[in-house]
């Protein structure tokens, strides 16, 4: 008699909790825009506050098929002087993930605020559409600023 009370007090709830989370979570996961952030870095309005420090330099407005996008990324602020770049290419029209490339461990070298250091950004589309741009600089401290741009590829 005592089996089936633990069982039924303890053991039933667990395996219900987990069949209707695992429901729920398969559910938010099937629409195609949601994005799931369970450890924010910081609130808007602090990125917000950082949105002019960042800026990507030699991305031209449009390549072919053919051509390779290279870019280099320039920081302005002193308190993202080491941390880890990301980069990454949407295609706007579907919102797909093209290319996302991270450059972990960047340190500034002296006199020069661009990055990556001692690696290079280089990516070839053969695609024709427009594409988004995003980079994003994520320091020690865990802060992040990000910047975005778009160009087209025909």
């Amino acid at each position: 008699m005592a089996t089936k009370k633990v069982f039924v007090v303890f053991v039933l709830p667990a395996i219900f909790s987990i069949i209707f989370g695992s429901a729920v979570m398969a559910d938010i996961l099937q629409k195609p825009d949601r994005e799931l952030n369970m450890w924010p870095m910081s609130s808007s309005e602090e990125l917000s506050s950082y949105d002019t420090t960042i800026e990507i330099i030699g991305l031209l407005k449009q390549y072919s098929t053919s051509e390779h996008i290279e870019i280099q990324v320039k920081i302005d602020d002193s308190s993202f002087n080491c941390g880890d770049l990301y980069v990454t290419i949407y295609l706007i029209e579907k919102n797909d993930v093209i290319n996302q490339s991270g450059f972990f461990e960047q340190c500034f070298e002296k006199g020069s605020k661009i990055l990556p250091v001692g690696d290079e950004f280089s990516q070839v589309i053969d695609t024709p559409g427009s594409y988004k741009i995003v980079v994003e600089m994520v320091s020690k401290k865990l802060m992040n600023i990000s910047t975005s741009e778009t160009f087209t590829v025909k």
